[in-house]
């Protein structure tokens, strides 16, 4: 079992930039690749940024290329994910997730509870 805590999360303008940190408890943080997710009010949750545990390889969706960073530290068993240049439409909730295999695709095995990012034009 991995339990995943999301934090950083606020109101901000755009241009603006945060970083969002979730840190995870349990078993073996290091061998579990790492997602971010987010999602909007009657929208499907979408695909942000994930990070292979192994290779550190990242990979991101369309939309935040460029702008969002994906990292991790195993020493603090934490991944974080910076935020730069926020538009309006990056507000969602934003979630972590842990799997075994690394995806694009919503079927990771743990989750975080979400934390909210707003932006502000």
């Amino acid at each position: 079992q991995v339990q995943l805590v999301e934090s950083g999360g606020g109101l901000v303008q755009a241009g603006d930039s945060l970083r969002l940190s979730c840190a995870a408890s349990g078993r073996t943080f290091s061998s579990y690749n790492m997602g971010w997710f987010r999602q909007t009010p009657g929208k499907e949750r979408e695909f942000v940024a994930a990070i292979n545990w192994r290779t550190g390889n990242t990979y991101y969706g369309d939309s935040v290329k460029g702008r969002f960073t994906i990292s991790r530290d195993n020493a603090k068993n934490t991944v974080y994910l910076q935020l730069n240049s926020l538009k309006p439409e990056d507000t969602a909730v934003y979630y972590c997730a842990a799997d075994r295999v690394i995806t694009t695709q919503l079927n990771y095995a743990y989750w975080g509870q979400g934390t909210q990012v707003t932006v502000s034009s």
